[in-house]
């Protein structure tokens, strides 16, 4: 078994008061996902979720960006939510004029509805996203461009819409994972997700992914199940 002293170093992690990966944090950490992992249940959904990711990926632009405009609704906000929103929407995130969107949004009790904005502007991305998608060469250079390029998605829901149509190695760095890293003491809770520091996180995760043999998308489901016991997108 390799040494996790090589896969967390003793370097402090975003600030000088985080005290250093802790071997038996980790391992307590490692353990519970491997467990989750040999339970047949489980890994049965998140290998079925990670194969619904590949076959959308591999859709036209109209259904990624439907999921592209899913994850603009999902930032603070309930994901589970946010996917019925989705499926009662539908072909509006194309179709409605701003304020008709809008409307929709608040009818179905959304708490943003004037993020109908964002999915306007966005939509001139439309006939290009699937062209766009696969035009970078590397996963951090695509979501740098999400981030820059589309209202309201960040670095979290730039790797939330890339997971969801097939990538493997961003991280979604949520509240959820951010409080299960904070419980099993390998991170302090930030005072704000900066860009660096949500970087820094998700060097956490690829160390831990690693560890288990796994991508980022798949040790996400199974961390998301630990704190939620949901298996959702």
């Amino acid at each position: 078994m390799k040494a996790l002293v090589s896969l967390f170093p003793s370097r402090p992690v975003g600030c000088k008061r985080e005290k250093a990966l802790g071997k038996r944090s980790a391992i307590a950490l490692l353990a519970r996902v491997e467990a989750l992992k040999k339970d047949g249940s489980v890994k049965s959904l998140v290998d079925r979720r990670l194969a619904e990711f590949k076959a959308l990926g591999k859709k036209g632009s109209s259904e990624l960006y439907n999921e592209l405009c899913f994850c603009t609704l999902t930032a603070n906000f309930d994901a589970a939510k946010s996917i019925v929103v989705q499926e009662k929407v539908c072909n509006g995130f194309i179709e409605l004029p701003e304020k008709e969107l809008e409307q929709r949004l608040r009818s179905l009790g959304y708490r943003y509805p004037n993020r109908a904005a964002y999915i306007c502007d966005s939509r001139r991305l439309l006939g290009q996203l699937k062209q766009r998608v696969s035009s970078f060469e590397n996963e951090t250079d695509l979501r740098q461009w999400l981030a820059e390029n589309v209202k309201g998605i960040g670095l979290k829901e730039a790797s939330h819409f890339m997971r969801n149509i097939g990538f493997e190695n961003v991280a979604i760095i949520d509240f959820h994972i951010v409080d299960l890293l904070v419980k099993e003491k390998l991170i302090e809770k930030p005072k704000a997700m900066t860009p660096k520091r949500y970087l820094e996180i998700e060097g956490v995760l690829k160390r831990l992914a690693k560890r288990l043999g796994m991508s980022l998308a798949e040790l996400d489901l199974y961390l998301w199940f630990l704190e939620t016991g949901k298996i959702l997108k």
